[in-house]
């Protein structure tokens, strides 16, 4: 599986071909994109109906999450070669992602009180109807935390895979990785460089699926439009911009995050994975770009380990565009039935909130559970109450989205910085476009437990915990 040296200056320094405009993927999505937003205006009906291309190309995705986690983390793991170094991971994620939240609905809180979205409204409690909530969650009760947690741990390990539980693969692959350096690699290298040959082939099976992306997000988004409405945006006009603002200012500030704790150019990133966001956005669903996003963060310099370790974690502990939206409605709905709360009640409401927020992953009508859970627990308004978001929610997807996807991006560059298990060099080379696609099973093997540089990202020797992947050579540095 070792590839050589000369091997891997002849693929890298071979002239990336140029992309004609109808040929990037970027191109094709955004144009699926409007393409969809016009049928589902224009023709409803038919706009409901393409349902189904956009939930196919989801299956596709998923189809390949629980593999591609459970081989990205144990061959990562075994790159590092340091059980301690793992849980430091680990912990510092974990850390990371509850400020994070804490701060996201803090923030919702602020604009909430400032622009009162819901002053005004005067709803009557009378006219509320259990039943549309209930339709929307399928009955189904918001989790406690002791509940969550225990969901964590597999009742059996082909049952996570099985059931696509992306934290019990996540528990079961550290694990998995864990053991490996215990016994370890080299005693373990034949089953790694199998686990190496098999997470290749996974990529090469997600590139074919993302040539349907624009036939998928064309779907979603017809489906959207034409269920939904155009017309939708005017009746919560002012909901919508608050939530729409603070997203905006909460992408702002995670610029300055990204370049204070990781020296990320967080604008250079985005362009270097536009097609994964507009994918995204396209979608409403930040699964449908996970495979691609570790891919594309591993490129850009973050260690493998710590990449497989915090995106799938973040998918469930890290949702700060969420966490910004509930606190926004929460405050909205208290105010549409003429309440206005205390510091104190607000305070009460994001304490619910933390908790609930951490436990709504992968359930259906999430974000109506975490509402309904929080306006029972404070009493103030009625939980039927709840079902006057039915009209917005969806509205609100590419907000959550964006700020979801960024703020975990985020995560592990900073992750990954305070383990040293960064090469900002790479980043540079991959934000320049130095890295091409065509690249992408060769950087993927320079990941391989077997060729793992002895050299920081600096050039310094670097101890066997923070040993980072060695870079691929550049077109530049070929000649």
């Amino acid at each position: 599986m070792k590839i050589s040296h000369e091997a891997t200056l002849k693929a890298s320094s071979a002239p990336a071909k140029k992309r004609r405009l109808h040929q990037s993927l970027f191109f094709q999505i955004l144009i699926a994109v409007v393409a969809g937003v016009l049928i589902g205006h224009f023709w409803p009906t038919i706009g409901e109906q393409l349902r189904p291309l956009g939930d196919g190309f989801i299956r596709l995705i998923k189809m390949i999450i629980a593999p591609l986690i459970f081989l990205v983390i144990v061959t990562g793991i075994a790159a590092v070669g340091d059980v301690k170094s793992v849980g430091r991971v680990g912990v510092k994620a974990l850390i990371y992602f509850t400020g994070a939240t804490l701060f996201a609905l803090l923030f919702g809180m602020v604009v909430a009180n400032v622009v009162q979205p819901g002053k005004g409204l005067n709803i009557d409690p009378a006219t509320m109807s259990q039943e549309a909530l209930d339709e929307k969650t399928g009955g189904a009760q918001p989790h406690g935390a002791s509940e969550f947690l225990l969901g964590v741990i597999p009742e059996s390990a082909l049952g996570a895979f099985a059931e696509n539980s992306l934290l019990q693969v996540l528990f079961f692959s550290v694990f998995f990785g864990i053991a490996v350096i215990v016994l370890g690699q080299d005693r373990c290298r034949p089953l790694l460089n199998i686990f190496e040959l098999v997470l290749e082939i996974v990529f090469k099976i997600m590139s074919w699926i993302m040539r349907v992306a624009p036939i998928g997000a064309f779907g979603a988004m017809a489906f959207i439009i034409g269920q939904y409405g155009i017309e939708t945006l005017g009746t919560y006009a002012k909901l919508i911009a608050a939530c729409y603002a603070a997203a905006l200012i909460f992408i702002g500030l995670l610029f300055v995050v990204a370049w204070v704790m990781a020296g990320v150019p967080l604008w250079s990133f985005i362009k270097y994975t536009r097609e994964e966001f507009l994918l995204a956005l396209g979608t409403a669903s930040t699964e449908a770009v996970m495979p691609r996003i570790m891919t594309k963060l591993t490129r850009a310099g973050c260690s493998r380990a710590t990449t497989g370790l915090v995106i799938p974690t973040g998918y469930s502990f890290n949702l700060d565009g969420a966490a910004m939206y509930l606190s926004i409605a929460v405050l909205f709905l208290a105010q549409a039935f003429g309440h206005d709360l205390t510091i104190g009640q607000q305070l009460a409401a994001l304490g619910i909130l933390l908790l609930t927020s951490k436990g709504m992953a992968g359930v259906p009508g999430s974000s109506f559970l975490a509402l309904s859970a929080t306006a029972a627990a404070l009493g103030i308004f009625p939980v039927a109450g709840v079902a006057l978001m039915l009209g917005a929610d969806r509205l609100m997807d590419s907000m959550r989205v964006a700020v979801n996807l960024l703020g975990n991006c985020v995560a592990t560059f900073v992750v990954a910085k305070w383990e040293n298990q960064f090469d900002r060099g790479v980043m540079q080379r991959a934000f320049a476009g130095k890295l091409t696609d065509e690249d992408e099973t060769e950087f993927q093997r320079q990941h391989s437990p077997e060729t793992v540089a002895v050299l920081g990202g600096d050039g310094a020797p670097a101890p066997a915990s923070v040993q980072t992947a060695q870079p691929l050579p550049t077109a530049g540095a070929a000649r």
